[in-house]
């Protein structure tokens, strides 16, 4: 057998063929699979449920820049409710490269009454009729359960599921937008404006659903006088290389009339800090705390790679009279935890990956397989049936219609090799003893 072969052949030998007071390596194997899986399948599912947010919120909301602060409020014509220079600045950052959509609107913060409802604070973005055209991103985040988007009459509101559902309306039915400050100007009826409800829509954020609704962007200045300059949500391809374009927009606002504070872009990033910095941390914690099976499963190993490497005294004396080095002896034990962690690794990442691109099918399975145990047990104290089923995300508590998954490599990645190099360190660790053993006394004494 040529130099260094002999390393990984004894080592095979240890893994597969263990002593019968030895703790067994299966059992190291699993514990570095049931780790990997475990944080596999969580840091998907909870992947599902925080990109879902930030999409929608992106998408919906803030957009990837926003750019306000670049029209005045009067024009030498008299106030312009569509954006004295709107039309021409979307244009022109619309040809930027990199640029997907740029959508002018106004946000306005309203009370909205339905029926005899008491009134709600609602969260009014003003749009222009084609919005969807304009920002696919936002259609493609906006689900109609009910009419669809039109707000060509001026008239016209397009409003989330759950508001109107606590407004008790549904499509064709009249809404009331009041004023927070009780001012309205135009064509108002006892200090309200009447809208025509023409769509309800589900974003699949409660948030939006609850408080949101859209107008179109030419009646916003019936609703506010002062307060609804126009701002330019722009969406970018790569929203995670936005500088260069808020480089080339900084140069198209010099020759753009500033509004009274003067232009203010600003970027997804300090928009909803606070907002995505929580989520961050979150995962953040997840990590560490799931992580603690590794630590667990790595103790286990070394514990059972030091017990080996007692038991084994004789063999390592034999194999150091014949020549072996230290370190060469000390690669035999390595080399186990190489394949210990090498195969659990492996085992879990693909039980991981196969589990988050099925959740759904692997949560109904575990759902019903709860339920039956329970309907057994029901059956046996004769306490008949339960009250409710048991759903690990039921619909009445959590705001989904399925349970989302999301695999990102880079994160699957740094998993696997997590559960990869915990063995491998431990295995290292507990071969120290193999360079404190005597060859001459161990081959007397054993």
């Amino acid at each position: 057998m040529k130099k260094g072969r002999w390393i990984g052949f004894v080592a095979l030998r240890y893994v597969s063929r263990g002593r019968k007071n030895s703790p067994s390596p299966v059992f190291s194997v699993l514990g570095i699979a049931t780790g990997v899986l475990a944080l596999t399948v969580i840091i998907a599912v909870m992947n599902g449920f925080q990109l879902g947010f930030i999409e929608s919120i992106l998408e919906i909301s803030s957009g990837h820049l926003r750019l306000e602060g670049f029209v005045p409020g009067e024009s030498s014509t008299g106030y312009n409710p569509a954006g004295l220079y709107a039309d021409e600045l979307s244009g022109s950052i619309r040809a930027l490269p990199g640029v997907v959509s740029v959508l002018p609107f106004r946000e306005l913060n309203l009370l909205i009454r339905g029926g005899q409802t008491n009134p709600r604070g609602a969260h009014v973005r003003a749009v222009p009729p084609n919005a969807l055209a304009l920002d696919p991103g936002l259609a493609g985040r906006l689900d109609f359960i009910e009419g669809f988007f039109d707000l060509h009459d001026p008239r016209n509101i397009v409003i989330g599921a759950e508001l109107a559902r606590h407004l008790l309306v549904r499509v064709g039915d009249e809404v009331n937008l009041l004023s927070l400050a009780g001012i309205f100007g135009g064509d108002s009826d006892g200090g309200n404006l009447v809208y025509r409800v023409t769509g309800i829509f589900r974003s699949g954020f409660y948030e939006y659903d609850l408080g949101w609704g859209f107008i179109d962007i030419d009646s916003a200045q019936e609703l506010s006088q002062s307060s609804a300059d126009p701002v330019l949500g722009i969406k970018i391809r790569n929203r995670w290389q936005e500088r260069r374009t808020m480089d080339e927009i900084l140069k198209l606002l010099a020759d753009i009339p500033e509004g009274e504070t003067g232009p203010s872009l600003t970027s997804w990033r300090e928009y909803n800090r606070a907002f995505f910095g929580a989520l961050r941390t979150e995962k953040l914690m997840m990590f560490i705390l799931v992580g603690l099976i590794f630590i667990v499963v790595g103790l286990n190993i070394f514990q059972a790679q030091r017990r080996t490497v007692l038991e084994r005294r004789e063999e390592i004396g034999l194999l150091r009279a014949l020549g072996a080095s230290d370190i060469a002896v000390r690669l035999v034990f390595v080399w186990d935890g190489l394949i210990i962690g090498l195969t659990g690794a492996g085992i879990g990442l693909a039980l991981g990956l196969l589990t988050a691109f099925n959740i759904s099918a692997f949560f109904s399975f575990l759902e019903s397989a709860v339920n039956l145990i329970v309907s057994i047990l029901n059956e046996i104290m004769g306490s008949g049936p339960g009250s409710e089923e048991f759903a690990v995300f039921s619909p009445r508590i959590f705001y989904i219609k399925e349970i989302p998954s999301r695999v990102i490599p880079l994160e699957v990645t740094l998993i696997f090799l997590f559960g990869f190099f915990s063995a491998l360190l431990a295995a290292w660790l507990a071969s120290g003893k193999v360079s404190g053993s005597r060859p001459a006394e161990v081959l007397r004494y054993e």
